[in-house]
């Protein structure tokens, strides 16, 4: 009878336990590996995506400094931020 209740139990085995059990059979470089892939498909793909994005590498020139220049300096006199939508009224009157 035991043996009859161990094949029905072996046929009942969810997913997960026997994900379980091979999970307890890996050595530590397979669970790293393995848990390092199951991370990434669970990741946002567009966070993923900023992630591996390539380092900005383009020089900074002197249009760069200048702008920068302009922005400190309205930060500096306290000129108020324009909105978004401020922003996009202004370019819809152009």
């Amino acid at each position: 009878m035991e043996d009859t209740f161990s094949l029905r139990r072996i046929a009942t085995v969810t997913t997960k336990e026997r994900l379980h059990k091979l999970v307890d059979e890996l050595s530590e470089q397979e669970a790293d590996d393995a848990l390092r892939y199951i991370a990434q498909r669970r990741e946002d793909p567009v966070i993923a995506a900023f992630r591996n994005a390539p380092e900005d590498d383009e020089p900074w020139t002197d249009a760069d400094e200048s702008a920068m220049a302009e922005v400190e300096a309205d930060r500096a006199a306290g000129i108020p931020l324009i909105s978004l939508d401020e922003l996009k009224r202004e370019l819809a009157k152009e």
